[in-house]
């Protein structure tokens, strides 16, 4: 949930830091923080509560010299957001600096055992129970920091990503990682290290990554060591980054969701490169072409994801029971984690995350792998843990995404999730090859219809003045467009701060519908499918009671047009490609609407981008 940022080397250590945490901020903004050593050993932490600026301003009049150093901002899990409780926390003895993400179960054992041995705390945070129980190891058994880092990390149950700086030691990093990520970026003469490789991507392309339980030992001067806890060294494996920093920019427009609301056309077209051929008429996936085997063999589909993510699996079992004729099941991880799932070598688990990194998520995949079921990962970072932990899976290769609220990577995930029922379907002939070619063939269009679909954000920003100060929204969908509706409810809760909900509108009389009045705004995503005439009842259901429409509608119609007070018209696409499309109008809305209400759409309150503590 938080960021992290360290930097060894012949620069700046100050200026790579803030310009490291700015892109990290999406992680978190509830304080942030830096540590720096100078070449002469003087220590130096400042500290701020709020945004990474706050810290900036703090630090203008600061002695900022120094070669080596690490810096965080804050998602609070332990504590409130403060100066004392932001990060770097620093041991008692004032040597030792660490920075830390991901949660410490068991820090009120370890607390309570460290107090006893006389070590005082100032903070409420299980992060500076882990910096305490480094030193006194380190005190006790008289040992180097790396061992008394191994040794600690030993005792800690949790998940953890933390840096560790020695004032002793000026030209050394020790950092360490289990369930929360850690990439180190290899330089020239120098070394950097992040939750992600956002923070040094236009400094270095190549970069590695932690697994979980190893130890890095990054020295000035020396190759990068790795080490697991048993101190047992790991083999380097350097990856090339393929991400560019004008993905990092915004590139002329004021916030990043705006800007990934309109690479979608692009994001879209990446994500089916070379995956839809012959025209259309045949999809390859390699995960599925490498496991053929388990997917004809499968007798039935658990997908996981949180969030957004979720609305995207709900829809991805849609089309895989539509094409394939396959039970497919849809599980909040963090449910299905505790919920005692039954699971089989026949079963196939399909795992959703856009970073990778949802802990939630890859709790689920332990658990689905521990009972032999085969798992499939649908993720957007490569080299991420969800990638390492499943047995194959497909990128969605949309590009960094920095809004706090998602918009390319769940159209990206639809995308991915209908070339991956199609695949399916053709390996078990459950669709004609006329049925594949007409979604294939509609599937290359994508990119172009979105083009003209992004057309109305003029008359959704017009619109968006009308609902501004509405206090409740109500979304309605059927079918397709039930998951729809709950994507863009949570569009407008995220970042606006509107109380929304999305409902099947079938369900609406069994309920909702109380609330219906002149002050309660209803979206409805009703394009022409097989229900659309089910949907043109719901939307005279509302209109009887008084209550305002916005309709997602098709080109060309007619009949809701007549009922509804707002209509934006999207094109004509087979039925299981039209949430792709009536998604990015909702994604619109509620950019706009937020925009008006003064909100700050990229880092929405309480919010961070990955989830990475339970």
């Amino acid at each position: 949930m938080c960021g992290i940022v360290g930097y060894i080397g012949n620069g700046n250590v100050y200026d790579v830091l803030i310009k490291g945490l700015h892109r990290l901020e999406y992680r978190g903004y509830d304080s942030a923080g830096v540590a720096m050593v100078s070449p002469e050993g003087k220590l130096k932490i400042y500290k701020a509560r709020g945004k990474v600026e706050n810290l900036e301003q703090y630090c203008k009049d600061k002695d900022l010299s120094g070669c080596v150093g690490i810096a965080h901002t804050r998602w609070a899990t332990h504590g409130e957001p403060s100066d004392l409780n932001a990060h770097p926390h620093y041991s008692d003895d004032g040597r030792l600096a660490l920075v830390h993400n991901g949660t410490i179960e068991n820090y009120k054992v370890l607390k309570d055992a460290l107090t006893q041995h006389g070590c005082k705390f100032h903070s409420e945070t299980d992060t500076e129970v882990l910096v305490q129980l480094i030193e006194y190891i380190k005190v006790k058994n008289d040992c180097s920091l790396v061992d008394a880092v191994r040794e600690a990390l030993k005792q800690v149950v949790g998940a953890y990503a933390i840096a560790v700086l020695e004032k002793d030691n000026p030209d050394q990093i020790i950092a360490a990682r289990k369930s929360s990520p850690l990439v180190i970026g290899i330089g020239e003469d120098e070394m950097f290290l992040a939750s992600d490789a956002t923070p040094f991507v236009e400094y270095t392309n190549e970069a590695v990554y932690l697994k979980d339980e190893e130890v890095a030992i990054i020295r000035r001067g020396e190759p990068l060591k790795i080490v697991s806890l048993e101190n047992e060294e790991s083999a380097i494996d350097v990856k090339t980054l393929e991400m560019g920093i004008s993905q990092l920019e915004k590139g002329g427009y004021p916030h990043f969701m705006l800007k990934e609301i309109f690479e979608q056309p692009s994001t879209l077209l990446d994500c089916i490169r070379g995956r839809v051929v012959e025209g259309g008429r045949r999809i390859m996936l390699n995960g599925v072409q490498d496991n053929k085997e388990k997917f004809l063999g499968e007798k039935r589909i658990v997908i996981v994801a949180c969030g957004t993510s979720w609305h995207a699996a709900l829809l991805g079992k849609y089309l895989i029971q539509d094409m394939c004729r396959l039970p497919v099941e849809v599980e909040y991880a963090s449910e299905f984690r505790y919920s005692n799932p039954v699971l089989d070598p026949s079963d196939l688990v399909i795992a959703i995350s856009q970073s990778g990194e949802t802990a939630d998520t890859l709790a689920a995949i332990q658990i689905a792998r521990g009972m032999g079921a085969f798992v499939y990962g649908i993720s957007n970072v490569v080299g991420s843990s969800i990638p390492r932990a499943t047995d194959s899976g497909t990128y969605i290769h949309v590009g960094p995404e920095i809004g706090v609220a998602s918009t390319k990577a769940f159209t990206g995930q639809v995308m991915v999730l209908t070339m991956l029922a199609v695949s399916i379907a053709q390996l078990r002939g459950t669709m004609t090859s006329e049925q594949i070619a007409q979604i294939g063939s509609c599937i290359l269009r994508i990119p172009r219809l979105v083009e003209d679909v992004l057309k109305l954000a003029p008359a959704i920003e017009r619109l968006s003045l009308i609902y501004t100060y509405a206090r409740n929204f109500l979304y309605l969908g059927r079918g397709y467009s039930y998951p729809v509706a709950l994507e863009g409810a949570l569009k407008l809760k995220e970042i606006s701060y509107i109380h929304a909900e999305g409902y099947p509108a079938a369900e609406m009389k069994h309920g909702p519908i109380a609330l219906i009045d002149a002050e309660m705004p209803s979206v409805i995503i009703a394009p022409d499918d097989h229900l659309y005439e089910k949907i043109v009842n719901n939307v005279q259901q509302v209109k009887a009671r008084g209550g305002s429409i916005i309709a997602i509608v098709t080109e060309g119609d007619t009949v809701i047009r007549n009922i509804a007070d707002h209509v934006l018209e999207v094109p004509r696409v087979p039925e299981c490609l039209t949430p792709i499309i009536t998604s990015i109008p909702l994604q619109l809305l509620s950019y706009y609407i937020a925009i008006n209400k003064g909100k700050n759409v990229d880092m929405p309150r309480n919010l961070a981008k990955s989830v990475t503590v339970e």
